[in-house]
């Protein structure tokens, strides 16, 4: 977690790419749902019905509504508003992007229907593709069959052809700049993808040989050729070129692309893990296999001629007759629990002791790159950290992408490495999803090699209590409703007492900052003699304080005493000064799986005679 010094601005510690509301303080989540209820009156002033927000990211907001049509509904248009908090360099960046969409002709890309100002509020309306975005489905169904990876794999090299076809509308190649899983939106009933969200797209500086692209000798002497106008992207997918600010080109999509296609085909939700991870052992096509991986080599020559030849043998390859194999169901390598519940879960991952995983004196290149997404998801959390690192994060970060409570320890030992578990999935059809998420997380950190423990808690949002104060120097009162949630077992789980985890474990986590009342510790130190699992987190900003916890008690006879300790936690709140955070988890016993170090997974691919062979991890 980065938890900066006290008179800097704190950030938070954990970095959903939707922060659930249930995180925002009162005052910001009021802002939030005032301005999204202002949105939707607007689309109603203009003629629109079934206003709904589909989706918010780092810039603004985006609504899909309807026209009213005369005997059935209307047709279905996407409406993307900026934040009103954006500098105005920001907000002009959406007129940008209805320029360059508006000059996009292809079949696969969602038109343009307008821009326009409505009280000084910029709204792009465009198309509304059918479907789900693939990181909805690569949630859902896990690993993508190798039959569909090729076909998406032929429909995003057609778009990729088009955006550079320098003899089109523009006359010189379009960059989209952004291309992953979640700007990809899949129709399940055709199998054809829509690529949407042109927030990132640039006209290219570059053509595919790097050579400058230019209407007159005038700007080819100017400064703008040595400044780049690429836009960032999703540096989970984004390649090296554009992450480091080179200048634009078609290049950027291919690397793009490449990400997207193994983090379909591998269950991942980065490009980060291919060191560990292959493409070719992931059940593919081998000729299909070793071009992605040569599309993702770290050696740039390789990466472009395995981008051509993508391009160039991709409709050949599509045209090979595949079949759907059954799949024997992948067995975790660690428990997972599938726990039905009423109630609604908002999962958020905490992380911490993640210092170690960072390369020993490693540049930090990237400071004086001034962009929301980069500070946001890179820059303070994965900056110098080794590629297989970061898909480990990345991997603990999608396990939050699940109905699940519970929490993980890894420790990084010379003869390899000892992970303890409490995952409690609260959806049984996303279990063999699921599943897959949790055993990439395992390969990824059987290949990282180094000393070190990591741990993460997953708590649900919505019991997380909120606490607010006039001022920084004021305590923290806790309203007389206020309850830490917890459940209780229907019958004792008592084990072993030698393997009860315990709170205190590894000593204090030298990355949290904040100093609990010594009242606080008491009350843990005594809830630690009672068996239960669960975790409670502290996170104290100069006006908030967020209290997370997830509790579940193992042993109902001791339900009065559980209760009592934890109403005594609550009663101590106010005797906490200073910010940061701090947090204790405990497992509701030792079960520590042991795995040796590997370096990468064997080669598997697809068979040449599907018929006659199956796939089975």
């Amino acid at each position: 977690m980065a938890v900066m010094a006290q008179e800097n601005h704190l950030q938070q510690f954990y970095i959903p790419e939707e922060q659930s509301i249930y995180l925002l303080s009162h005052d910001d989540a009021k802002k939030l749902k005032d301005w999204v209820a202002l949105c939707a009156t607007q689309l109603r002033q203009l003629g629109y019905q079934d206003i709904e927000l589909i989706g918010k990211g780092a810039y603004g907001f985006v609504f899909a509504g309807r026209l009213p049509g005369h005997r059935d509904h209307g047709p279905e248009h996407v409406f993307k508003f900026t934040r009103i908090n954006l500098p105005q360099h920001l907000q002009d960046r959406l007129e940008d992007e209805a320029f360059i969409l508006e000059r996009v002709r292809h079949p696969r890309v969602p038109r343009l229907i307008s821009y326009q100002r409505v009280h000084n509020q910029p709204i792009l309306v465009m198309e509304r593709a059918a479907g789900l975005n693939l990181e909805e489905v690569s949630l859902q169904e896990g690993r993508l069959k190798p039959r569909l990876i090729i076909r998406i794999a032929d429909q995003l090299a057609d778009i990729l052809r088009n955006l550079r076809d320098e003899n089109g509308p523009v006359g010189r190649p379009i960059v989209h700049g952004d291309i992953k899983p979640s700007n990809l939106v899949f129709d399940a009933r055709t199998e054809n993808i829509a690529l949407i969200d042109w927030g990132s797209s640039v006209f290219a500086q570059l053509d595919a040989n790097q050579q400058f692209i230019t209407a007159n000798v005038m700007e080819l002497m100017s400064d703008n050729l040595q400044q780049t106008n690429a836009r960032l992207g999703d540096v989970y997918f984004i390649g090296d070129e554009q992450l480091n600010g080179g200048l634009s080109s078609p290049r950027f999509d291919e690397q793009g692309a490449a990400g997207t296609l193994y983090a379909l085909a591998s269950a991942q939700s980065c490009r980060f893990g291919h060191q560990a991870i292959p493409a070719t052992s992931l059940g593919l096509p081998m000729e299909f296999a070793r071009m992605l991986d040569g599309m993702l080599s770290p050696d740039p020559e390789t990466r472009l001629r395995a981008g051509d030849y993508y391009l160039r043998e991709m409709p050949r390859m599509a045209r090979t007759v595949m079949i759907d194999l059954p799949e024997k169901p992948t067995t975790p390598m660690v428990p997972v629990w599938v726990r039905d519940t009423d109630q609604e879960i908002d999962t958020v991952v905490y992380s911490s002791r993640k210092s170690f995983l960072r390369e020993e004196g490693a540049p930090e290149t990237l400071n004086d790159v001034n962009d929301v997404q980069l500070d946001r998801y890179y820059k303070n959390f994965m900056q110098g950290m080794g590629e297989t690192e970061k898909a480990f994060l990345a991997a603990v970060s999608r396990l939050g992408r699940y109905p699940v409570e519970g929490g993980l320890a890894v420790r990084w030992e010379t003869d390899g490495i000892y992970i303890d578990t409490s995952l409690n999935l609260h959806d049984p059809a996303l279990k063999p999803a699921f599943v897959q998420a949790v055993n990439n997380m395992v390969f990824l950190a059987q290949a990282i090699y180094r000393k070190g423990i990591f741990k993460s808690c997953l708590f649900n949002a919505r019991n997380t209590l909120h606490i607010e104060r006039d001022e920084p120097d004021q305590p923290f009162r806790v309203t007389p409703d206020m309850r830490l949630h917890y459940e209780v077992s229907a019958v004792p789980e008592v084990e072993d007492e030698t393997r009860v985890h315990s709170y205190f474990e590894d000593g204090p986590d030298p990355e949290e900052f904040l100093v609990l009342p010594q009242s606080i510790i008491n009350s843990l130190e005594a809830l630690n003699t009672i068996h239960h699992t669960g975790m409670i987190i502290f996170e104290a900003l100069p006006r908030h304080l967020k209290i997370h916890s997830h509790y579940r008690l193992l042993d109902p006879d001791k339900e009065d005493e559980f209760h009592r300790l934890l109403n005594e936690i609550l009663a101590s709140v106010e005797q906490i000064s200073g910010l940061g955070v701090s947090g204790y988890m405990k497992m509701p016993y030792k079960d520590t799986r042991f795995f040796p170090h590997i370096e990468r997974l064997p080669e598997r691919y697809y068979p040449k005679n599907p018929r006659a062979g199956s796939l089975a991890f």
